[in-house]
């Protein structure tokens, strides 16, 4: 899976709330060896770990392959990953009106710790709160 490949499914699976991250921006963040990519072009999951702590940066499925358990699978993974590189905590940030994403990280064990106001710019309505999201990694 290229950059330029998960460019175009972030793209898609973001194009209704906000726009897709570019394939410079992903090649940029997996120049570092704390980051990790995991899945396909149908869905992958973008992380980091560092120390005991790793971050979901992005998990993006594109639309034709939603309700498939695509998604899940990339978290499992991302957790599994993280928990190999010593992380012993994930977080992550979703958007307050992405409901189907917060269903999949509640149903996975993730527990809200912060909100921040606005974080979100959305296209045809005002700004969105971001919620941040934490779960233990045995």
């Amino acid at each position: 899976m290229t950059p330029e490949d998960m460019a175009r499914t972030h793209a898609r699976a973001f194009a209704d709330t906000s726009r897709g991250w570019s394939a410079q921006e992903i090649a940029d963040l997996l120049q570092s060896p704390l980051v990790f990519a995991l899945g396909d072009a149908r869905a992958f999951a973008l992380g980091r770990a560092i120390a005991d702590e790793a971050e979901l940066l992005t998990l993006a499925t594109d639309p034709d392959h939603r309700r498939k358990g695509l998604a899940r699978a990339c978290l499992a993974a991302f957790e599994a990953s993280a928990q190999a590189r010593g992380a012993r905590t994930a977080f992550l940030e979703v958007a307050a009106d992405n409901a189907e994403a917060r269903a999949l990280y509640d149903k996975a064990g993730y527990g809200q710790t912060a909100r921040r106001k606005g974080y979100y710019a959305r296209r045809d309505s005002g700004p969105v709160d971001a919620l941040i999201l934490q779960k233990s990694i045995p």
